[in-house]
């Protein structure tokens, strides 16, 4: 088991709760042989599509990643996530095609993203940030913050994600 899947499981209570697509992502990045690459595709294919994911296994996503109920989530393959993200059902982030934020966000290290959350545009989203659930984020927000609302208000917070991520790798 690559190292980087090793860290992803260390961050839910066992082995048997992390999402099965999450296993083969994982396992699909790290693979060099032909045969065994598109048999880690097609189980990435199949179960992230039976979690109504979109994700490309392209998509880069530093270790110690927790997907809290894996359904309806929506990741540009172009998106950049660190270490230590929590990323939780409906969340959309994606991509803007025109105006001063075109382009993807770049997402820190330790941040926990809400139910049915928004990140869109060209945005930089610092480390040891909170997205509360159903927050919009369309500007970049800076390291220690707590983000809510639509449109989003930004407050400085130290260890804003204490208690919110655990186990981290």
């Amino acid at each position: 088991m690559n190292e980087v899947l090793k860290k992803d499981i260390s961050r839910y209570q066992g082995k048997k709760d992390v999402p099965k697509f999450q296993v083969y992502y994982r396992k699909r990045q790290n693979s060099r042989g032909g045969v065994i690459r598109l048999l880690y595709g097609l189980l990435f294919k199949l179960y992230k599509n039976a979690n109504k994911v979109e994700l490309s296994h392209s998509t880069q996503i530093g270790e110690g990643l927790y997907i809290g109920h894996p359904y309806c989530i929506t990741i540009n393959p172009a998106v950049v996530i660190g270490k230590n993200c929590n990323i939780h059902k409906g969340v959309t982030i994606g991509q803007e095609n025109r105006g001063d934020r075109k382009g993807t966000p770049l997402i820190g290290n330790n941040v926990w993203i809400g139910i049915n959350s928004t990140i869109v545009g060209k945005v930089t989203i610092g480390n040891d940030v909170l997205i509360a659930p159903n927050t919009f984020v369309n500007q970049n927000i800076p390291n220690h913050s707590v983000v809510f609302g639509n449109p989003c208000i930004i407050k400085h917070k130290e260890s804003a994600t204490e208690g919110y991520i655990n186990r981290t790798v």
